[in-house]
């Protein structure tokens, strides 16, 4: 078999590079002749998650603390630590999250004056609402008391009392899960939150951060159980008068509770049980405006049974009425025996910002005879 010369083959090899380089140049890809498309711009980081680092002296804490957690028998590195603490105005998240290790070395049982318990209030005093670990507690608390979990009240004051940017957080769950189901007839709270309730609501209210509507319900509905709310929700009596109601649905006719004629009656016991019954009971009597006081009634019936007020909270607090629009909370204004003559309930606690007053029959032949409500627009 005949064998190339080398100089043949690198020949050949030279021209066919050739060959190629002038074959792309008469025949342009059409698609290089456009510029390449730039990436997409890379979306601003969420407001709801920044991506910061911290300044200089905020990072220092962070050191500075998981020294002092080390350390703490150390008076320079606790010293170090205090001064990171007062140069860094708003700790980073990392520091922050170091509060539940603070408050396991120092607990509370301990006292309040050991040097990592001063440090885990300066630290709460100044982290964001949002990884507060003063704030973290006290949610983490409620919770556990609405499972039966008995809370260290004193403990859990001090960390509403140094939860700092996270005060308003902590409060606006306590008022939630803690004092909307307190206020609610139908809830039965374990043993467990009402102390909880007495020992941090007078804290949350005197920083204006409990709705007095919310404040007041859970006061009546729960009466002598919790003498504390009972006495944050005093207020001064009003001039009140029988107010008839705008509007009453449910059993028909309704306005017959309300005419003053003993011979005319509404059959409770017979109205259908909707999907407002909740709100709205065997028979409604609404007020369009709200009624701003309520301060009593006075029932004649057949049968026995209650009434409840619904009474309006902010958005999102309590039961909601998704037909009205509105959120509320429903405590029972009045247990009526039913036995033919007029009953008087005189509201312990009078409720503001009524919306409604609903009848709950108890008895398979309730009869609603007449029905006053005592209140101010």
């Amino acid at each position: 078999m005949r064998r190339f010369p080398l100089r043949t083959l690198l020949l050949m090899l030279v021209g066919l590079i050739a060959f190629g380089r002038l074959w792309c140049v008469t025949h342009p890809d059409v698609t290089s002749a456009a510029p390449p498309e730039r990436p997409p711009a890379r979306a601003a980081a969420s407001p709801a998650a920044p991506v910061t680092l911290g300044s200089p002296d905020c990072l220092a804490l962070e050191r500075a603390l998981d020294a002092a957690l080390r350390a703490p028998e150390v008076p320079s590195v606790l010293d170090d630590a205090r001064a990171r603490l007062k140069a860094c105005a708003q700790p980073t998240a990392r520091a922050c999250e170091l509060g539940p290790a603070l408050n396991a070395r120092a607990p509370f049982s301990q006292g309040v004056d050991t040097p990592l318990r001063g440090l885990l209030a300066t630290l709460c005093e100044q982290c964001p609402g949002r990884v507060n670990p003063c704030a973290q507690r006290v949610g983490q608390a409620l919770l556990d008391a609405t499972v039966g979990r008995s809370p260290e009240v004193p403990e859990l004051l001090w960390n509403l009392e140094h939860a700092g940017p996270g005060t308003a957080g902590a409060c606006d769950t306590l008022v939630r899960l803690g004092l909307a189901p307190a206020a609610q007839a139908e809830v039965a709270l374990p043993a467990t939150v009402l102390p909880l309730l007495e020992g941090l609501v007078p804290r949350c209210q005197g920083a204006g951060h409990v709705p007095v509507s919310v404040l007041r319900a859970a006061a009546l509905q729960q009466g002598d159980k919790v003498p504390t709310l009972r006495t944050l929700a005093s207020a001064t009596r009003v001039e009140t008068a029988p107010v008839k109601p705008d509007q009453v649905t449910g059993a028909q006719p309704g306005f017959q509770a309300f005419d003053g004629d003993e011979n005319t009656r509404v059959a409770v016991s017979n109205a259908a049980r909707t999907s407002r019954w909740t709100a709205d009971g065997a028979l409604r009597a609404g007020y369009a405006p709200t009624l701003k006081h309520l301060v009593g009634v006075r029932v004649r019936a057949k049968g026995a049974g209650t009434l409840r007020a619904i009474v309006r909270t902010p958005k999102g607090v309590g039961l909601e009425d998704p037909e009205g629009g509105f959120s509320f909370v429903n405590p029972t204004v009045c247990r009526y025996q039913g036995t033919g003559a007029w009953e008087s309930c005189v509201l312990t606690v009078p409720q503001v910002d009524v919306d409604a007053v609903s009848v709950f029959p108890e008895s398979a032949d309730g009869q609603l005879v007449d029905l006053e409500i005592l209140g101010a627009r």
